[in-house]
């Protein structure tokens, strides 16, 4: 399709891919927060071989080109474990890049609009690269600060794009930044081990690397029972853990991933992992054989070279849910994560991202003494 000088073309074969792999150093290149992906980590993202999303959903990516020059980029996907728990017929748009011109970021979305609309979509929802379970959410709030592992970052100009498209935002995604040495008081941890020792059916524990796939099992089955209720949710399949195991598996500290158990059964689970993105930072996306060896050095020494945290995941066993023994599972775990985050001079941590609605989450993180820093939001749009 064209529009006036713009060319939105689907992208095939290697050349189709080093132009969508292009657009983000041309449009956010000169941010000085930005980090540049890795293009090797990008492609099997999006490589049906190599990433289990494409076993439930399918994905088309477009460059929008003027000139010979790429100028923008986009993908629509379908997320066919969506379509059957939510019985709706919404796909999604990702990987969004685009000069800050709005003809080409019109000309993109109605490239992605029409390819949906031939899947049979009826509405448009994003960004997601690929689903909710990955990055998600179009940076509005906190351009100032680069953005942690699995979260995005975006020019300003985004949101004027997205929103003169006809997109309206439907849910906003928050990243609190919680200081590790104030989180969870100790005096408050101590009661709680106090009133925990003497109950001999809970027990606590952090990954145990012998029992590395078996403990990435427990942590997505109870992910899938904690954000079953969550607006967008998207369960974590087989296949998906498999996966999340292998890609976690060269970054994560156990020490720094805990379990709760009560009589013997899993009950709640918080993970805090090390800033990929500090690591890589300075490498840019297509790292030299002397940035590769930096960033195995880095990885080898990940517990005294990285200096910021992510907690991706946290939640508690629906049994536990409301009632106070799933509060104080919660504050435990994070307490745990507190006290070795501290040991390993980890002292900031990112939580995220939470829900806007998400009252009792955004409740316990603030008193932890979390505040709001970044803000990502969620958009969409109907479709015909």
């Amino acid at each position: 399709m064209s529009v006036s000088e713009i060319t939105v073309l689907p992208v095939e074969g290697r050349a189709g891919m080093r132009l969508f792999l292009d657009v983000p150093a041309l449009c956010q290149g000169g941010d000085p927060v930005w980090v540049p992906p890795f293009e090797m980590m990008v492609r099997g993202q999006l490589s049906p071989k190599k990433n289990s999303w494409f076993s439930h959903g399918e994905a088309e990516l477009f460059v929008a080109m003027r000139d010979g020059a790429p100028v923008g980029r986009i993908s629509a996907q379908i997320d066919h474990t969506h379509l059957e728990l939510r019985k709706d017929t919404t796909g999604f748009f990702g990987f969004f890049e685009c000069i800050d011109e709005q003809p080409v970021a019109n000309a993109l979305f109605q490239a992605a609009q029409e390819w949906l609309t031939r899947q049979g979509m009826t509405r448009v929802r994003g960004p997601f690269s690929l689903n909710i379970n990955d990055e998600s959410g179009l940076l509005v709030e906190g351009f100032e600060s680069p953005p942690r592992m699995m979260m995005g970052h975006a020019p300003k100009y985004y949101q004027t794009l997205v929103e003169n498209a006809g997109f309206e935002g439907v849910r906003d995604l928050l990243a609190y930044l919680t200081p590790m040495d104030t989180a969870v008081p100790l005096k408050h941890i101590k009661l709680l081990q106090r009133s925990i020792d003497h109950n001999p059916e809970l027990e606590f524990r952090h990954l145990d690397p012998n029992n590395y796939d078996r403990d990435i099992r427990i942590l997505v089955d109870l992910f899938n029972g904690a954000w079953a209720e969550n607006w967008g949710y998207i369960p974590l399949t087989e296949e998906d853990a498999r996966h999340m195991a292998k890609e976690f598996k060269h970054i994560i500290i156990p020490e720094l991933v805990w379990f709760a158990f009560y009589e013997g059964e899993p009950a709640a689970m918080a993970v805090a992992l090390p800033d990929f993105n500090e690591m890589i930072a300075d490498l840019g996306g297509r790292p030299s054989l002397g940035g590769w060896f930096k960033l195995g050095c880095r990885l080898l020494t990940r517990r005294s070279w990285s200096s910021r945290t992510r907690v991706p995941l946290m939640g508690v066993a629906p049994r536990f849910k409301n009632k106070s023994l799933g509060s104080v599972l919660g504050l435990m775990v994070i307490g745990s994560i507190r006290r070795e985050s501290l040991k390993l001079n980890l002292p900031i941590c990112e939580m995220s991202w939470v829900l806007d609605d998400n009252g009792p989450t955004r409740h316990s993180i603030e008193t932890l003494g979390g505040r709001i820093y970044k803000t990502y939001r969620v958009y969409e749009k109907a479709i015909s």
